[in-house]
C-alpha cells in the first residue's frame, strides 16, 4: 500500500514561491501515476501536475502552467511541487496522490482514479 505525507505549505506575497514535498513508499508495481491536485473552498479537487512512471513526462493544467513544476528523486520516494510566481487564486490544500497500477500512457484525469493520498497541506497567498 503506497504511503504519502505532504509537508512545506504556509503562507506566502503574491508573486513568491514555495516548494511541497511529498514523501512517498510502498510502491508494489513499476507503472503508476503520481500527481498534484489541489482544492479551493467551494471548488472540486483538480489535478494539476502528473507525471506517469513510464514516461517520465508530465503533464501540466494552463492555470499553472510555466509557474508550478513536479519533480522527483529518481526512486520517486520524494516528489515535489515547485510553485513560482504565486497567485491568491493559487490559494487551496494541496495534495500529492498516486494511482498505484497505471500501465497505460498519460495520467488519471479524475480523482477517483488515484487510490492514495497525502493528508493536504494548505497553501496561501496574500494579494
Amino acid at each position: 500500500e503506497v504511503q504519502l505525507v505532504e509537508s512545506g505549505g504556509g503562507l506566502v506575497q503574491a508573486g513568491g514561491s514555495l516548494r511541497l514535498s511529498c514523501a512517498a513508499s510502498g510502491f508494489t508495481s513499476d507503472d503508476y501515476a503520481i500527481a498534484w491536485f489541489r482544492q479551493a473552498p467551494g471548488k472540486e479537487r483538480e489535478v494539476i501536475l502528473c507525471k506517469n512512471s513510464n514516461d517520465r513526462n508530465t503533464w501540466s493544467a494552463n492555470s499553472v502552467k510555466g509557474r508550478f513544476t513536479l519533480s522527483s528523486d529518481s526512486a520517486d520516494s520524494t516528489v515535489y511541487l515547485q510553485m513560482n510566481s504565486l497567485k491568491p487564486e493559487d490559494t487551496a490544500s494541496y495534495y500529492c496522490a498516486v494511482a498505484s497500477y497505471w500501465p497505460i500512457v498519460g495520467c488519471p484525469g479524475s480523482a477517483d482514479q488515484y487510490d492514495a493520498w497525502g493528508q493536504g497541506t494548505q497553501v496561501t497567498v496574500s494579494s
